[in-house]
C-alpha cells in the first residue's frame, strides 16, 4: 500500500493507502467520486475509460495509479470552464445529437478533445484514425466526426474574426 498526490482537474488529491497497481479508473470513480470516466471493457480496447495524462488521451483502466502520479489528469468533469461553461465539443455533442444511449461518450470526447489540441483542423480520415480506439455500439461515429469538424470550424471562425492589433 502507498499515498499518491494525483493532479486532478487542476486540483491536488491525497490518496493513502492505495496498491500502486490499482487502475486509475478506479481510484476516479471508487475514491474520489469522478464517475464520468467509465468502465466499459477493462482492457483499454472500447475507450470508456479515456481520460488525458499531460494533455494526452490515455486508457485509465490499465493505466496503474503509480505511474500517473506527479501528472496533469484531465477527466471529462474537468472539461468544462470553472465558471460551468461546456467545451466545445460537449457543446458540439449536444447540437449533433451524439449521444445514443451515452455511454461511451465521455471517452469519445475526451478523445476528441486531445485530437483538436494536437490537430485543430483534422480530416475525416485523421479523425477516424484518432478515434478508432473508442467503440460506441449505437454507432454514432459521422455524428462524432460532424461534432469535431464543428468544432474545428468555430476555432477557425473565431481566429479570423478576432480583431487585430494596430
Amino acid at each position: 500500500m502507498a499515498d499518491f498526490t494525483l493532479k486532478i482537474n487542476g486540483k491536488p488529491h491525497q490518496i493513502s493507502n492505495i496498491e500502486p497497481d490499482t487502475p486509475l479508473l478506479w481510484v476516479l470513480r471508487d475514491t474520489l467520486g469522478l464517475v464520468g470516466t467509465k468502465f466499459g471493457c477493462g482492457v483499454a480496447q472500447c475507450g470508456a475509460c479515456t481520460i488525458h495524462l499531460d494533455g494526452s488521451a490515455v486508457r485509465s483502466c490499465s493505466m496503474p495509479v503509480s505511474a500517473a502520479a506527479g501528472m496533469n489528469i484531465t477527466t471529462i468533469e474537468g472539461l468544462a470552464s470553472d465558471k460551468g461553461e461546456l467545451h466545445p465539443l460537449q457543446q458540439a455533442w449536444i447540437d449533433n445529437d451524439v449521444p445514443q444511449c451515452g455511454y461511451c461518450q465521455a471517452g469519445q470526447i475526451m478523445s476528441a478533445a486531445a485530437l483538436l489540441a494536437s490537430n485543430p483542423q483534422p480530416t475525416d480520415a485523421q479523425i477516424d484514425s484518432a478515434m478508432s480506439g473508442n467503440l460506441c455500439r449505437c454507432g454514432t461515429y459521422h455524428r462524432v466526426r460532424k461534432s469535431i469538424h464543428d468544432v474545428a470550424a468555430k476555432a477557425v471562425s473565431a481566429k479570423t474574426s478576432a480583431p487585430t492589433a494596430g
